[in-house]
């Protein structure tokens, strides 16, 4: 799987080398920079950068907000605002406009990747319906990869035993005992996965249905390891495994 590939929409070219190095420290691929409103649409046109940075403030009558809004109606994709400003004014237009994130000049290289990662997750679960649309007619993967710290990982759905939610994190138990943590929750993850092998049993816990070992009234094993079983969940999972479970549940 490719790296991440940002674009770079930045008129202060001192700045704009030096996020450039920081997304090379990173391990991102990057484009640009562009410097107006004519460059980005340039850049957003032939580079195709699955994420931008874009300052608020551009060289040119047209500004930051105004490549917001083209690449909200156009391309789509989740973009970042820089600025030095943070005043209230600024913040209620960039509002306008939805950021995926909103970073403050100065700001530093753990900051930069938080913001990236956090934007390009929380817009993965929309990204990956319109791939599936797109590539219908593709043969059905059987792994997939995911981003564990600086590294994709590629893991293979036989090995995925179960899902774990934390919060906006997920935590992926494999059958190794090995367990990763992706930004991510976990309703935006199922997304990935094919409905008719992984499903939620709890609001906390989705399960590889081919692990299944034991199933109780109010929880399920596998490998020998207890997941509960919500009441809300419970109908959907007997039902996806043709279980008529004999008396009043």
């Amino acid at each position: 799987m490719a790296v991440l590939k940002i674009g770079v929409i930045e008129d202060e070219l001192v700045i704009a080398r030096t996020i450039l190095g920081t997304l090379e420290e990173l391990g991102y691929s990057h484009c640009g920079p562009a410097i107006n409103y004519t460059e980005a649409l340039d850049l957003l046109e032939n580079q195709k950068p699955d994420l931008v940075l874009l300052d608020i403030q551009l060289a040119g009558r047209k500004d930051g907000f105004d490549v917001a809004e083209k690449i909200n109606e156009t391309y789509r994709i989740p973009f970042i605002f820089l600025t030095a400003n943070s005043d209230i004014e600024t913040i209620d237009r960039a509002k306008k406009v939805k950021p995926h994130a909103y970073i403050v000049k100065p700001f530093t290289k753990e900051e930069l990747y938080a913001a990236i990662e956090i934007a390009f997750s929380n817009f993965t679960g929309n990204q990956i319906e319109l791939k599936s649309e797109n590539n219908a007619s593709s043969p059905i993967r059987n792994f997939m990869f995911v981003k564990d710290g600086y590294v994709f990982r590629k893991i293979f759905f036989d090995e995925l035993l179960y899902l774990e939610s934390e919060a906006n994190y997920v935590l992926l138990h494999l059958t190794s005992k090995k367990r990763i943590m992706v930004r991510s929750t976990i309703n935006d993850f199922m997304e990935q996965l094919d409905p008719e092998r992984f499903i939620r049993v709890h609001r906390r816990f989705s399960i590889n249905i081919s692990f299944i070992e034991n199933i109780f009234p109010n929880e399920l094993s596998l490998q020998e390891i207890k997941i509960p079983i919500g009441k809300s969940y419970r109908d959907e999972l007997f039902n996806a495994l043709g279980i008529r479970w004999g008396v009043d549940h």
